[in-house]
């Protein structure tokens, strides 16, 4: 049984994840803003309540430095899911998503540099990290995406959460080339979807899945391809990419054709 981390952990993929780790009997640290909000929370405990594994929780804030060297002592692995998932109502998309995702991804690795406990990085990226418009499979000559392709249409006003997500994926493994201690782990999925495990989930994906059953596109939607995997099978392959030490990044998604 192993003590680890994860940000994020109150999240829709991140509760998943914290779910797993629980399961198999570890030691789960968490990272909230906010410890006495134990409403934000309280669905880990009665989940931590059901399993041999332990829950603890401290107080982090992603942009704040040295935040997470308490959470992270003595921890093997770091889980870093704490990422903004925004793509409407974007006002300010440099303080909204890229500070957050690259700040926050340069704080959390930084404090894995100087915990000598870690040995594993297990990244939530995204799919948007390989590609953003479609045209670029066009444009490159290619049949299909892999793992060795990179987003390169993406900017601050075009796609800023697709160009966010970029930006940390590659910060993390350029942070992780420079020393030889850790390994990392990403993790691509695609369009995320399947079961809560908080009522109040407000997530991106959470809300497109009620907008589908409210009548929200009721006038109609353009014709749209992307592809979907489960949540639960997202937070699998984070804790799968750990116990099997499977290095670099990992699509995670079905197959999709137009």
């Amino acid at each position: 049984m192993k003590n680890v981390m994860v940000t994020g952990g109150t999240g829709y993929i991140g509760a998943w994840v914290v779910h797993y780790l629980l399961e198999k009997g570890n030691t789960v640290h968490i990272t909230v803003r906010d410890k006495s909000n134990k409403e934000k929370y309280s669905h880990l405990i009665d989940i931590a309540s059901k399993f041999e594994g332990s829950l603890k929780v401290f107080e982090a804030d992603l942009l704040k430095l040295g935040a997470y060297k308490e959470a992270m002592s003595g921890c093997e692995e770091v889980y870093h899911l704490a990422s903004p998932f925004v793509i409407s109502n974007i006002k300010d998309p440099q303080k909204q998503l890229v500070d957050p995702a690259l700040e926050g991804t340069k704080n959390v690795l930084d404090a894995v540099n100087k915990t000598e406990s870690v040995k594993k990085v297990v990244l939530t990226s995204s799919v948007v990290a390989i590609y953003g418009d479609a045209n670029e499979m066009e444009d490159q000559g290619l049949e299909k995406f892999t793992e060795a392709h990179w987003n390169s249409t993406s900017s601050l006003s075009h796609q800023p959460y697709s160009y966010s997500k970029l930006l940390a994926e590659k910060e993390a493994h350029k942070m992780n080339k420079a020393q030889d201690r850790w390994s990392l782990s990403v993790i691509n999925p695609g369009f995320v979807m399947g079961p809560s495990l908080f009522e109040s989930g407000t997530s991106e994906s959470v809300a497109f899945m009620k907008g589908l059953i409210s009548g929200k596109q009721k006038m109609g939607v353009p014709e749209l391809n992307f592809g979907l995997v489960d949540v639960r099978d997202v937070a699998k392959a984070h804790v799968l990419a750990a116990e099997n030490n499977s290095l670099g990044r990992h699509i995670v998604v079905n197959t999709t054709e137009s």
